[in-house]
């Protein structure tokens, strides 16, 4: 209940602080967003000053095979650049074609999530990388075992004594990958553009579409410079999105599974919603394989009301102007 009433408070005031503009589609855009200091959302920066040799490394290591088992599986399996950084599937593969319970979220901007997982329960980029790597149906492996066929590995061995005093452990193996995480921001989205006071960059439907989304509260949850992943809710807050849908697994215990707290049943990271465009299928569960289905169940299940379809389709709209760009090249949106 106190989530619940959280929930409502919070949209309230979304309402307030974000109000309904005059201005419509088919009108004169309004001031720079930029200029007005008062947008819900920031443009993510344009580049991240990081140690060059350590995003190198991490990106080697990413890409790595040998950091599971059987020297098949990489972080890239799940996590493909070119696919959004998922794999586009309702669950990923793991060792042997083993199926997971939980949608891959997107690598890409992970580094503005305030925690890692869809339950949070990882802190930080490096304690994310424990998981998958040592999880029996995923990359199964050992740090021990990781280790030694990384320093067996000359090109390795020499990057890591180049890069860390220390050389090859497993701490500095995260360290690395975890630098090359961060380093995948995708700046100069056309939202960004409009933020920082590119008023074109915007049609008037996607204008419109922004408003609505301010409108209808969905600036509540979907915020600050990654529009969203700082910030838990329950799923299903205004109408029970499990009972609906039925077979409920553990995987949709969400934060539960880690505090064991009642009141956090069902809840779950507040996904980001940059490039999401390209990161379908969306939800925890896979379930929703088009932004415009995702919008409307948003609608009936985060904010208790049906939106239209001419609502759902403007909404659609702006959210496909937060794709941004990867190493200067545009995301590559999913076939429609």
């Amino acid at each position: 209940m106190k989530r619940l009433f959280a929930f409502g408070l919070i949209i309230a005031l979304g309402c307030v602080l974000w109000p309904e503009s005059n201005s419509s589609a088919g009108t004169q855009p309004a001031p720079s967003p930029a200029a007005t200091g008062r947008e819900p959302i920031r443009p993510l920066p344009l580049k991240m000053e990081l140690d060059a040799r350590k995003v190198a490394l991490g990106k080697a290591l990413f890409h790595e095979p040998k950091l599971s088992r059987d020297n098949t599986i990489s972080c890239a399996s799940c996590h493909d650049l070119s696919r959004g950084g998922t794999d586009r599937r309702q669950y990923s593969l793991g060792l042997n074609n083993a199926e997971g319970s939980i949608n891959a979220p997107t690598v890409f901007n992970s580094g503005f999530n305030f925690r890692q997982f869809w339950d949070g329960r990882a802190a930080t980029l490096e304690d994310q990388i424990d998981g998958p790597v040592q999880h029996p149906a995923e990359m199964g492996a050992t740090w021990a075992d990781v280790v030694a066929k990384l320093r067996d590995t000359p090109q390795y061995a020499a990057a890591f004594k180049e890069t860390y005093p220390d050389g090859v452990q497993s701490k500095n193996v995260k360290d690395a990958i975890a630098h090359f995480e961060r380093s995948l921001i995708t700046p100069n989205a056309r939202f960004d553009q409009f933020l920082r006071g590119e008023q074109t960059a915007l049609n008037s439907e996607e204008r419109e579409g922004y408003r609505k989304f301010k409108q209808y509260g969905c600036v509540s949850c979907h915020q600050g410079v990654n529009i969203g992943g700082n910030m838990f809710e329950t799923l299903g807050a205004m109408a029970d999105y499990f009972a609906e849908r039925g077979n409920v697994t553990k995987s949709d215990y969400g934060r539960f599974n880690v505090t064991g707290k009642e009141e956090d049943r069902f809840a779950f990271k507040v996904p980001s919603l940059r490039n999401v465009a390209v990161t379908a299928p969306y939800f925890h569960d896979g379930s929703a394989q088009t932004l415009e289905e995702a919008v409307a169940v948003m609608g009936k299940y985060q904010l208790g009301r049906p939106l239209s379809p001419e609502d759902i389709d403007h909404i659609a709209k702006f959210l496909r102007t937060l794709t941004g760009q990867y190493e200067g090249k545009p995301l590559q949106e999913v076939a429609r």
